[in-house]
């Protein structure tokens, strides 16, 4: 197939996904919800010493965007899986990775990019300086993709599975605690001798990884469930 059909399906797939996420809004503001009102309540339950949160705050922040993040992965092919769109899109004349690709980009969209918008607020509240910030929208930036990439994976593992939820979560959970670590290390490894540089090379390295090997893994998984 030529490169502008490949991509006009790219593309199809995206605005089909945002066009029915702005339907249901509500999905959308939960995970945003429950990613601020876990991070606002950390300092309820550890005290307001500003010197312990700012220690906590990278950690606090990227477990509650990971979290909220998961909240959503059971949605990337639920809706298309329920009403027959999945089935004619793994029938269509286009690479199923490519729309794996638009379905997962659509969820960075509209869960991801969210997520790192609200950081820096979030990050002020906790006490990070101007630096810190910057760095932690940089970790987010490169983990979030990551986050919707291998959640994909489990989504299709799990469609139309009972307790497919949980069964995600059982699934990606350990596949995100590298991100996870490199991500909130990165932020605590300001001012060090080492730098941020080799946190956000690995982050850089998993995310070239996951967009090379998932697209094609999700894609076999969809087909499995399928059958």
């Amino acid at each position: 197939m030529s490169r502008p059909g490949v991509f006009d399906a790219f593309r199809a797939v995206v605005a089909r996904d945002m066009t029915l996420a702005m339907r249901r809004k509500t999905d959308v503001l939960n995970a945003l919800a429950f990613f601020i009102i876990a991070v606002t309540l950390f300092p309820l339950g550890v005290g307001p010493e500003i010197e312990t949160l700012r220690a906590i705050a990278p950690g606090v922040i990227w477990v509650a965007a990971l979290l909220a993040a998961m909240m959503s992965l059971g949605r990337i092919f639920s809706g298309d899986y329920e009403d027959g769109t999945l089935e004619q899109m793994l029938l269509g004349n286009f690479p199923v990775s490519i729309m794996v690709l638009g379905k997962v980009f659509a969820h960075w969209l509209l869960t991801g990019v969210p997520l790192v918008l609200l950081s820096p607020l979030l990050g002020m509240q906790l006490g990070l300086g101007e630096e810190a910030l910057w760095v932690l929208i940089y970790t987010l930036l490169l983990g979030t993709p990551v986050l919707s990439l291998i959640g994909s994976v489990g989504a299709a593992l799990t469609l139309g599975v009972r307790g497919g939820g949980v069964l995600i979560s059982l699934l990606v959970l350990p596949l995100y605690v590298p991100i996870l670590i490199f991500g909130a290390g990165a932020v605590e490894a300001l001012g060090t001798p080492s730098g941020i540089q080799p946190y956000l090379s690995i982050q850089g390295a998993i995310l070239a990884l996951s967009v090379a090997l998932t697209p094609m893994a999700t894609a076999a998984a969809l087909r499995i469930s399928m059958e």
